[in-house]
């Protein structure tokens, strides 16, 4: 007992010693626990990444708290050698103060979890991590119609959530509203068109339909919205040169999203090029 006192006594006497031992400790643990956790898997589960961001979390919070009941007394004097410049210190570490507030906006707000797609300005991902300072994301391409992902890894400081509206797209990991356009060249009449490219949508759609019609109630039940609903929409407009351009919105699985508009475009393609034939240019 009396040695264990000795040692107890060294350490703090030597607290920078004692930190070091906490901190590598520490960080040891949660190396063990990160590498149960991840297993021998290629590819990592939400629950795990769910786990293993409370564990880097928690491991952190666990350091900080230690470390300050450790150094409490010195800090406290530190404290009050710096009243002085405390604006300087508040101005100085502005960004940092926005982290943590944006961090504590998100998790009041319940805006988003780990496994969610989100679009924050005009970036959008799956969220892989989110701390105390920054939420880490996998970039999907939303924008051009493919919803997959970049292979990009994005952090996000979550003093972004105060600059910029936070999507959550989740709903869309499944389903999706996709949209596209047709544009037609010649102005010719494509109305009598609409009613067979509608049969031909949803033959294509056949094989889930049913499935969007439940998931498509679910989402507006959650959402308390009128959405669209689950039928294709089709309408035509004009554009500014005299072109035809013919909007299509479907509501599928987003996997298959771009695999059903290349063959909308080739059943449109084929009936009106039957419908409105074209002489080939003689020589």
């Amino acid at each position: 007992m009396e040695e264990l006192n000795r040692v107890v006594e060294f350490l703090l006497e030597n607290k920078l010693l004692f930190s070091l031992l906490i901190v590598g400790l520490i960080l040891m643990i949660r190396r063990v626990t990160l590498s149960g956790i991840r297993g021998d898997v290629a590819f990592l589960s939400e629950d795990q990444r769910k786990w293993m961001s409370r564990t880097k979390n928690g491991s952190f919070a666990v350091i900080m708290v230690s470390l300050f009941l450790l150094w409490r007394s010195e800090i406290s004097e530190f404290a009050l050698s710096v009243t002085a410049i405390a604006v300087a210190i508040v101005v100085a570490s502005k960004e940092i103060i926005l982290c943590f507030t944006g961090s504590i906006q998100r998790a009041s707000s319940r805006s988003f979890r780990i496994g969610d797609w989100i679009e924050v300005g005009k970036t959008s991902g799956e969220v892989i991590e989110h701390n105390l300072m920054a939420t880490v994301i996998q970039e999907i391409d939303l924008y051009h119609g493919q919803y997959h992902f970049t292979g990009k890894t994005i952090t996000l400081p979550n003093s972004m959530f105060f600059t910029y509206a936070v999507k959550n797209l989740n709903f869309m990991k499944r389903y999706v509203y996709h949209n596209f356009s047709i544009v037609v060249r010649d102005f010719d009449n494509l109305y009598p068109l609409v009613p067979e490219l509608i049969q031909r949508i949803e033959h294509h759609s056949e094989s889930f339909i049913d499935v969007a019609r439940r998931y498509n109630g679910v989402i507006e039940k959650h959402a308390g919205v009128d959405l669209p609903g689950s039928e294709p929409h089709v309408h035509i407009s004009s554009g500014d040169t005299g072109e035809q351009i013919i909007h299509i919105m479907l509501f599928c699985p987003t996997e298959l999203a771009l695999h059903l508009e290349q063959e909308i475009r080739a059943d449109f393609m084929e009936m009106y090029h039957k419908t409105f034939p074209r002489e080939l240019a003689k020589d």
